[in-house]
């Protein structure tokens, strides 16, 4: 019997009001997490990832000029319709976020120990004693030489590395089903990246706990990830285990996000190969495939419709005109954007 997922997002849409009109910020969205999977979303900035993962908890519905369409299901419940008291159950204890910025998501007046057993008073109503020495021990767990003491700090008297420690514990404290982590490792030295990574590693078969990581490092996809969903102006436009995303890239814009990945093999004097253009405006979206403009190979078709969702293979997907005409003929594409398994 086939495992069901923890959390199923379907056909979901974010929408943010201009003068003139709604625009998606996320358009049609749809993916499965399973429990104890890690799946990395990955994509350059702007392709809607952090909004796509900030709608799982609902923290932009303050906002009047944002509107979500579709159901996001977790634990069967539809996360969009649910009440807000059952929302903040859910919000910090069973889905739990880690930032891309821990500095200012973390409180600057109040110390990490008042951030951290607020957290446990509210979501396991603790006392102020049993609060404090829980949030040590998980403080401890992350690799903090000094707990007691990072505990009777402010945030900005912390390092990098340790602030995004806080970050993490302060996720993990109610040991969640759910870990969204929004690229944690961003603006972290190469080693400080790999502890945070081995720690979310961890607490993942520790726990049992799904989690959705989202970068734009493939590199980072390729040791962590289960699987991966890549993203391009708000839709996902590519998925697969991460072992056959990397084997058998198939989309244009997956192929040029993998040959951006720096080789120690490759000659100093060849340069690094880059996707040309940039990512469009919300406001500034192309008729047909959001891609075309940037693609080598799109015709006219490209740029006046939009491109079905084709199975390449089993669990294998991707939004491509080149697939649905020939769903048979997976891989021959060849276009300039090939990805060079060589390196």
């Amino acid at each position: 019997m086939m495992e069901e997922s923890i959390l199923e997002i379907k056909d979901l849409s974010v929408l943010f009001k201009t003068r003139k009109k709604w625009i998606p910020a996320v358009d049609h969205v749809n993916l499965k997490i399973y429990p104890g999977e890690i799946v990395g979303i990955v994509g350059e900035s702007g392709s809607g990832k952090s909004v796509m993962s900030q709608s799982i908890l609902r923290l932009r519905e303050h906002d009047s000029q944002v509107r979500y369409e579709g159901q996001i299901l977790f634990e069967k419940e539809n996360l969009l319709s649910m009440p807000l008291k059952d929302m903040r159950k859910i919000r910090g204890n069973k889905i739990s976020t880690i930032f891309q910025d821990p500095l200012n998501s973390l409180s600057p007046v109040h110390t990490v120990e008042t951030q951290m057993c607020e957290v446990l008073k509210l979501h396991r109503n603790m006392s102020k004693q049993q609060a404090r020495e829980e949030s040590i021990r998980i403080l401890g767990l992350t690799g903090i030489p000094d707990p007691k003491g990072c505990m009777v700090s402010y945030p900005f008297e912390l390092s990098g590395g340790m602030q995004q420690r806080v970050m993490i514990a302060m996720a993990l404290l109610c040991e969640p089903k759910i870990l969204i982590a929004d690229e944690p490792t961003t603006a972290l030295d190469v080693t400080i990246q790999e502890q945070i990574l081995y720690l979310i590693r961890e607490w993942n078969k520790r726990l049992n706990m799904s989690v959705l990581f989202i970068t734009h490092d493939m590199g980072v996809v390729s040791n962590l990830c289960h699987s991966v969903k890549v993203m391009y102006l708000g839709q996902i436009v590519e998925e697969a285990k991460t072992e056959e995303i990397f084997a058998n890239p198939l989309h244009p814009y997956t192929r040029g996000l993998l040959n951006c990945i720096p080789h120690l093999r490759v000659s100093r004097e060849k340069l690094l190969p880059t996707i040309e253009g940039t990512v469009p405006s919300l406001s500034d979206i192309p008729a047909g495939c959001h891609f075309c403009t940037r693609c080598k190979q799109a015709d006219e078709r490209c740029k006046t419709m939009s491109p079905p969702e084709v199975e390449a293979e089993s669990g294998h997907r991707v939004k491509c005109w080149k697939y649905a005409d020939c769903q048979n003929q997976k891989g021959k594409m060849n276009d300039e954007y090939a990805f060079d398994r060589s390196k």
